[in-house]
C-alpha cells in the first residue's frame, strides 16, 4: 500500500498553530470569537516569567486568519523582548482584532473583546496599539482591569504615542553616535515611513533637531496635514529604498527590510518605530551587518510605549517614564558595541541581553 506524501501547504492544514513558522513555544493561544459583535480576535501570550504578558491590541483588515495568527506570534514573542532588554518586569502578549477599524469598530465589540481578555484573569494585560485608542481601552476598562494606556482623566497614562517617538527618536541618535561619531542629527537626511500618531511625533522630535526630513504614508491626506505641520518634504517618488539618506525609520507596518529592499538601502542608520523590521531576523540582520548598515533593533528602540504604560502598573510618575526612555539610547549603544565585539548581529545582541535576564529569572523560580 503507498503511503501519500503531503506537501508543506497541505500539512499546515493540520498544524495550523504549532505548525506556524511563527511559533516560539508560545504559552497560550486564545481565539475569540463573537456572533452577536461580529468580534473575531485572536490573544497570544508568548512568555510570562519575568511577569504578566502586555501588550497592545491591533485591529486590522487581515486577509485570512493565517496572517492574523502569524502577527499575532510575531508581535507577542516581540514584546518579550522588549520587556526584558528594557528591564521592565513583564512578559510578552499580543493582541489582534480582524476588521476594519474605521467601519467596523463597535463600543459593543471593544466590550466584548474586555470581556475575553478578563476571561484570562491579569495573564494578559491590553493596551492600545494599531488601529485603537485611547478612548478604546477607556471602554475597555469599564469591564477589567487588566488594561493600560487609560486616559489621564481616570488615572492612566494616556496616549503612548510620544513616549514611543521619543524612545525611538533616542535609539536613532545612539545608532548615528554608532555609526557618524555623533548624535547630532542636524541636517541628517531621515525618511520617515509611516505618518500614524508614533510616526508624527517622531518628525517632532526631529524637526527640533533639525534634521532634513521625508516623510511616506499611503495617506495623501495625512501626508499633507504633517507637511504643513512640521514644513517637512513629501516623497513622491515609488522607490523610497534606493534613494540617498543617512537614516532610514520604518514606523509603519514589518518586513520592510526583506529580500528585494535590503540591496537598495543607502541609509547608513535604520532606526524606526515598526515592529518585526526584519523579514528574516537572521538572514536579514546578517546582510544588514555584512553592508555595514547599523541597525537599531526596533523591539528595544521602540519600547517607549510600554514604559509608559508600565507606570500604571507600578505607580511611577512622568519623570521616571521620561528618565527610563531616555536611557534606551544607553542601552541601544551597548548592544551596538556589543554585537561588533561578538561578532553577531545588533539583533542577536539584543536578544542575547533579553534572554539572559529571561533564563535568569527562571533560575530564580
Amino acid at each position: 500500500m503507498q503511503t501519500e506524501i503531503m506537501t508543506p501547504n497541505e500539512l499546515k492544514k493540520f498544524d495550523p498553530v504549532f505548525g506556524q513558522l511563527s511559533f516560539d513555544n508560545h504559552e497560550q493561544i486564545v481565539f475569540c470569537n463573537d456572533k452577536d459583535t461580529g468580534l473575531k480576535a485572536i490573544i497570544g501570550i508568548h512568555n510570562t516569567v519575568l511577569g504578566p504578558a502586555l501588550g497592545g491590541t491591533r485591529m486590522w483588515q487581515y486577509n485570512s486568519e493565517w496572517e492574523a495568527l502569524n502577527d499575532v506570534l510575531r508581535l507577542s514573542r516581540g514584546m518579550t523582548f522588549k520587556s526584558a532588554v528594557t528591564g521592565l518586569n513583564l512578559g510578552g502578549g499580543k493582541a489582534v482584532i480582524i476588521g476594519n477599524a474605521k467601519t467596523q469598530k463597535t463600543p459593543e465589540l471593544m466590550l466584548r473583546f474586555g470581556e475575553f481578555v478578563h476571561s484570562l484573569s491579569g495573564r494578559y494585560i491590553t493596551a492600545e496599539d494599531v488601529g485603537m485608542e485611547t478612548k478604546d481601552m477607556d471602554l475597555v476598562r469599564t469591564v477589567t482591569p487588566f488594561v493600560t494606556g487609560i486616559s489621564e482623566e481616570i488615572g492612566g497614562s494616556g496616549n503612548p504615542s510620544p513616549i514611543t517617538a521619543y524612545g525611538v527618536f533616542m535609539g536613532m541618535k545612539a545608532a548615528a553616535k554608532f555609526a557618524y561619531g555623533s548624535d547630532v542629527l542636524e541636517d541628517k537626511v531621515v525618511y520617515v515611513q509611516g505618518i500614524g500618531n508614533v510616526g508624527e511625533a517622531l518628525v517632532e522630535n526631529l524637526t527640533n533637531e533639525g534634521a532634513k526630513i521625508y516623510i511616506s504614508d499611503i495617506n495623501r491626506e495625512r501626508l499633507e496635514e504633517v507637511r504643513d505641520k512640521y514644513s517637512v518634504t513629501i516623497y513622491e517618488g515609488n522607490n523610497l529604498y534606493a534613494e540617498k539618506m543617512d537614516i532610514y525609520a520604518p514606523c509603519a507596518l514589518g518586513a520592510t527590510v526583506n529580500d528585494e529592499t535590503i540591496n537598495q538601502i543607502t541609509a547608513k542608520v535604520i532606526a524606526g518605530a515598526a515592529n518585526n523590521q526584519l523579514a528574516d531576523e537572521n538572514k536579514h540582520g546578517m546582510l544588514l551587518r555584512e553592508k555595514g548598515i547599523v541597525y537599531a533593533p526596533d523591539f528595544l528602540i521602540n519600547a517607549g510605549g510600554i514604559i509608559n504604560v508600565y507606570a500604571e502598573l507600578e505607580n511611577y510618575g512622568r519623570q521616571e517614564i521620561i528618565r527610563k526612555t531616555e536611557n534606551i539610547y544607553n542601552t541601544t549603544l551597548e548592544i551596538l558595541t556589543n554585537a561588533e565585539a561578538g561578532n553577531m548581529t545588533t539583533h542577536q545582541a539584543a536578544l542575547a541581553v533579553a534572554q539572559a535576564r529571561i533564563d535568569s529569572r527562571k533560575k530564580e523560580k
